[in-house]
């Protein structure tokens, strides 16, 4: 382990051929932050997840991740992409789905061995799935399946979580409960999503990134519905929260 930040970008620029979609972009994020990246539809938020992790490389500029490169850096960092490649109807249970995380750490074509096992019956508890490790994956609701998927790319043992749009399929008081649940991961490892929510985000995370072309990172106690009138170009709803769930003002 270093002390690098986890996410570290230098001037990176990249463009989708001519069209540039992420100009100039410098800032850090540390080990332990709590960070939602918001901005319009194709702002950028989703090239700069694959850029963090080594699936896009910078037209210009360089990325650092704890330190390292990207594909370096990838067995320490679990993802959630916004559509998971999983048909909720193949038929695989809980426990299935989580052991598919621990293929990056040994053979990629199995067999599992107990550890395996172990390490994702232990990624599950720490979503409160592991009750429902035989069950179908197919039988689960949309937030039962995120919290699978979670566990999933937890039970690699990653240093880091990204997350592009966890929520977008939830209700709000399941949403609830799955911020609760991100902000009690963050406590042992960093977690980075994408989200439209910022008026519901803001109570759980530490900084926003405001990505539109340019990007900024802000505390999000200093976040106002100017700025983000500037990123979205329409008046947004913004909640101040000035201190965090517990009562307790943000790290």
């Amino acid at each position: 382990m270093t002390d690098a930040p986890a996410i570290e970008l230098d001037r990176v620029s990249f463009a989708y051929d001519s069209a540039t979609v992420l100009e100039d972009a410098t800032f850090a994020l540390d080990a332990r932050d709590f960070v939602s990246i918001v901005g319009p539809n194709g702002g950028g938020k989703t090239t700069l997840l694959k850029l963090v992790l080594g699936l896009l490389h910078p037209t210009a500029g360089r990325v650092r991740v704890f330190g390292t490169t990207p594909r370096e850096a990838r067995p320490r960092i679990g993802y959630l992409p916004q559509h998971a490649t999983l048909d909720p109807l193949f038929p695989v249970s809980v426990l299935d789905v989580v052991l598919m995380g621990r293929l990056t750490r040994g053979n990629p074509i199995g067999p599992f061995r107990r550890g395996d096992r172990n390490k994702a019956l232990a990624a599950l508890a720490e979503v409160s799935m592991a009750d429902l490790r035989a069950r179908p994956f197919a039988a689960l609701s949309g937030g039962q399946r995120q919290r699978v998927l979670i566990a999933r790319a937890l039970s690699s043992e990653p240093d880091l979580l990204l997350l592009d749009e966890p929520t977008a399929s939830l209700d709000v008081a399941v949403e609830g409960e799955f911020y609760e649940m991100l902000r009690r991961l963050n406590e042992r490892l960093g977690v980075v999503l994408v989200s439209h929510d910022l008026g519901f985000v803001s109570h759980y995370v530490r900084r926003v990134v405001c990505v539109k072309r340019k990007v900024a990172v802000h505390p999000t106690s200093e976040v106002t519905g100017e700025m983000i009138r500037e990123v979205y170009g329409m008046d947004v709803r913004m909640v101040r929260h000035d201190h965090g769930p517990d009562g307790e003002a943000p790290r």
